[in-house]
């Protein structure tokens, strides 16, 4: 049976990922990391997101790479515990030189968050949920 699961993206520059991934406040698996790879870690979660080199990764999928600055696969959420951390974190991503695409704001009157794309274009999305106003 399956023990563990990780999601994979390709990145164009492992030193320049994790540089800005670590200003914004994250931390890396280090113990799962070569010249070309390493694992991101998302808050308390055990599933890392590994990011890969382009040239690996393309040997890995055996497929193109799509580019990310144009077209979407996918978004990577994630939650804050406040609105606060929120404004705090869109702040760090815009120092970083990540792209806020989606300024903090309410969403739906239970929801409060923003949107950004990282160095490589990869879409990413903080909420705070106040799940005492969440629709039943």
């Amino acid at each position: 049976m399956t023990k563990e699961y990780w999601i994979n993206l390709p990145i164009k520059d492992l030193k320049r990922s994790k540089k800005f991934f670590t200003e914004i406040g994250f931390s890396f698996k280090t113990e799962r990391e070569t010249e070309t790879m390493t694992a991101l870690v998302v808050g308390k979660a055990s599933m890392p997101i590994m990011f890969f080199e382009e040239k690996m990764f393309e040997n890995v999928i055996q497929n193109p790479i799509s580019d990310a600055s144009k077209v979407t696969e996918l978004m990577i959420s994630f939650d804050a515990e406040s609105k606060k951390e929120v404004d705090e974190m869109a702040e760090k991503v815009k120092n970083a030189g990540g792209n806020v695409f989606s300024e903090p704001q309410a969403i739906q009157g239970w929801m409060y968050g923003f949107a950004f794309s990282d160095l490589d274009g990869h879409r990413w999305n903080m909420l705070f949920m106040d799940m005492e106003k969440m629709p039943k």
